[in-house]
């Protein structure tokens, strides 16, 4: 009888010592940095299944899922897993919130922005209330694709959707003076003008006026200096250059009085200052 309930004993003490070897044994062994909660993705059918067929369960699975990952330690492919998850949450329900938050802040910042836009793509046609997402779409065109014209567009229909006319116009100010960094300044100075005409405030389009007299302004020196490099043989180092070779009869004024330049390619570019 004694010998039965030894046997317990033998066993729990038998476990601890293996244990113990055992945690001795992994304290020599390298710990791998492991972010297990993004190893991967699975297939949108999948997440919903495994949602009991509720996409919106399935889509704040996968937001969650996002919100969670540690990304200090992940590495590039497992950012792109991550977009991935976030383009499904998108799909599975695109008027998420929190997945375009989490999206717009991680994703493009680490090479996914492809994955963001289609995130925040569906998010704004899905939250037609809601001005941000619009907002940060158009952002991502600007800062990380260079492509000022889409940008301002989508910055123009973000503007509409803020309650408080200011803020309204703010947006649309905005919108134009993104388009000075376009490489097409006549139909940006065309765009600017239809701003004007659609506006309520005389102001404000008097203001756009000369935002659009301005675009055609440098429009025109940039025609002219391509013209002078193709007959001199080099670009002009100076505006002046222009008048001297009889190309232009005067380098226009700028209507808001910080002038226009020439930088380092011969490329006459605006003056973000007035020039001494």
């Amino acid at each position: 009888m004694r010998r039965i309930q030894l046997w317990p004993m033998i066993f729990l003490i038998v476990g601890g010592l293996v244990f113990f070897l055992a945690q001795v044994r992994m304290q020599t062994k390298q710990r791998l940095l492991v972010t297990a909660e993004i190893q991967v993705a699975l297939p949108v059918f999948v997440q919903v299944l495994l949602a009991g067929g509720d996409r919106y369960l399935a889509a704040n699975w996968a937001a969650i899922r996002a919100l969670v990952t540690e990304t200090v330690r992940m590495k590039p492919d497992e950012f792109e897993i991550l977009g991935k998850v976030q383009r499904d949450a998108a799909w599975m329900n695109p008027a998420h919130e929190d997945n375009y938050y989490i999206a717009e802040a991680i994703l493009p910042w680490e090479g996914q922005v492809d994955a963001a836009q289609a995130v925040l793509r569906r998010a704004a046609a899905a939250r037609f209330y809601d001005y941000q997402p619009a907002f940060f779409f158009a952002f991502n065109l600007f800062h990380f694709m260079g492509d000022s014209l889409a940008a301002s567009e989508w910055l123009r229909q973000s503007a509409p959707r803020l309650s408080n006319p200011q803020e309204s116009m703010a947006l649309e100010d905005l919108a134009a003076r993104w388009l000075d960094r376009s490489q097409n300044l006549d139909m940006a100075a065309q765009i600017v003008e239809d701003m004007a005409a659609n506006t309520k405030r005389k102001d404000f389009a008097a203001y756009l006026h000369k935002r659009s007299q301005r675009l055609r302004d440098l429009a025109l020196l940039r025609r002219v200096a391509s013209v002078y490099q193709q007959r001199i043989g080099h670009p002009p180092r100076k505006l002046q250059d222009l008048v001297v070779s009889g190309l232009i009869r005067e380098i226009p004024a700028d209507p808001f009085g910080l002038g226009y330049g020439i930088n380092a390619e011969g490329i006459p570019v605006f003056l973000h200052k007035p020039s001494q």
